[in-house]
């Protein structure tokens, strides 16, 4: 039976320059890049050399901690450079792109007839395993463990998220192959969050469906798993995104990794925004400039733009990613923008702005945190848009001390970054609250296991 969930606490962030729902085939990149660093805690062990020619699906690198978990190329090419920092680690592998694909043979898998250890052996070998992340600690799941139950959401708030329900579309068969699939490696059930019954994914049988309402972060996976099954010490759940359900299921369907991405270019610096269909790890700049850019000093955000990562214009699409927003930059002096009124911001306050009174409009923000960096103020503000049944604000100072007992106590094992978004938007103080929680899950990672 299915629970629907509605969120009362959060904040809408209506932003210029939503994604028409108008699909393109962006023009070929002709580099596609593998960041070691999307990949949290992972240390890549190289099995290729600079000048390989590789096939997409063709093992790159793996986990040094776990061999049996692959990495691989999302496209047929020649492996040109790889990339190293402080201490020699790998910071970015770039392969040059053939013209068409020719693709790995992995071997199709009916998920209805095979077994879990068929179904894991395939994953970890071809490379989709990383998409797969637990809960706790947010990083790529641990094929050794068995979770209670795994989590998909399929409804997004963030402010220019792509619409799943628009980027899954046709997709129904590579979704159901991809949820029996995962439905055989847990004891439990695979949840789904939807925000409307003509979702693609609100169709699909061994799942659990659930109705999602509610301003962001109602659909983060971390809003579902706190609603219908915490985790508590000792636990674990999976999650996976739900566009990247499309890849395994079609790896189990075709045999072949296919790393395509449908992402949204928006932003109100972006003049035509609209969804192209890429592949992983493509150069930005063959949709964003495909598309134009209404202003120089921009900001280029691969991911939504609370929880993103900066790039260069000519940078690449990050692996998780299935959204790029270009937005104006703050770097901008405003005289007294703290003490006269405010019309064109967003606000939880009703102190001198009047965002509540618009509820509906679209705002046109930059990346300026209008204040610097302070101590932490104690406002309430955390708790108003802060919808998980815990403390924000005591979770947040347990990190920053290294207090692992006060971590655990306060629901550490469910969170991750991304669910303190809202939280660092609305702070006064200006802390990096994604920033502290990751760190303090890495803490936890490391002294706790």
């Amino acid at each position: 039976m299915s629970k629907d969930i509605k969120i009362r606490k959060g904040l809408t962030i209506n932003l210029k320059g939503e994604a028409d729902k108008t699909l393109s085939k962006a023009p070929r990149s002709r580099t596609f890049a593998i960041r070691p660093q999307d990949f949290h805690l992972v240390t890549p062990k190289m099995v290729v050399k600079e000048g390989a020619k590789l096939q997409a699906g063709d093992v790159v690198f793996f986990n040094k901690a776990n061999e049996t978990m692959k990495f691989v190329s999302p496209v047929s090419g020649t492996l040109s450079e790889i990339e190293r920092g402080a201490k020699r680690v790998i910071t970015k592998i770039t392969i040059e792109g053939d013209q068409q694909d020719a693709f790995k043979d992995h071997g199709k898998l009916d998920p209805n007839s095979a077994s879990p250890e068929a179904i894991k052996d395939l994953l970890l070998a071809a490379g989709c395993w990383p998409f797969i992340k637990q809960r706790p600690y947010d990083v790529i799941a641990n094929p050794e463990n068995t979770p209670k139950a795994i989590f998909v959401s399929g409804y997004t708030t963030a402010p220019l998220a792509a619409d799943l329900d628009f980027t899954l579309l046709g997709k129904e068969a590579e979704l159901q192959a991809a949820v029996t699939a995962l439905s055989k490696l847990t004891n439990g059930k695979v949840h789904v969050g939807v925000g409307a019954t003509s979702s693609p994914l609100a169709g699909l049988s061994d799942v659990s469906v659930h109705s999602v309402k509610g301003p962001h972060p109602a659909g983060n996976v971390g809003t579902l798993i706190n609603k219908l099954d915490p985790v508590n010490k000792g636990e674990t759940v999976w999650t996976v995104a739900a566009q990247d359900l499309v890849i395994i299921g079609g790896l189990l369907l075709t045999g072949h990794f296919n790393a395509e991405r449908v992402i949204s270019l928006g932003g109100s610096s972006v003049k035509s925004p609209k969804y192209y269909s890429t592949k992983i790890g493509a150069e930005v700049s063959t949709f964003v400039y495909d598309s134009g850019l209404s202003e120089d000093n921009s900001r280029v955000i691969s991911g939504d733009v609370l929880s993103g990562t900066q790039i260069s214009p000519k940078g690449h699409l990050g692996y998780y990613d299935n959204a790029v927003n270009v937005i104006p930059e703050g770097n901008d002096y405003e005289f007294f923008g703290w003490n006269k009124p405010i019309f064109n911001k967003i606000s939880p306050s009703r102190a001198l702005t009047f965002s509540w009174l618009f509820p509906k409009k679209k705002f046109d923000l930059n990346t300026n945190t209008n204040g610097e960096h302070r101590a932490f103020v104690v406002t309430g503000n955390y708790e108003e848009v802060f919808p998980l049944d815990m403390f924000p604000l005591q979770m947040l100072k347990a990190c920053m001390v290294k207090d692992l007992d006060a971590m655990e106590a306060l629901g550490m094992y469910e969170v991750a970054p991304e669910d303190f978004s809202v939280t660092e938007f609305v702070c006064v103080s200006k802390q990096p609250h994604q920033q502290i929680i990751r760190e303090g899950l890495d803490l936890m990672y490391k002294e706790i296991g």
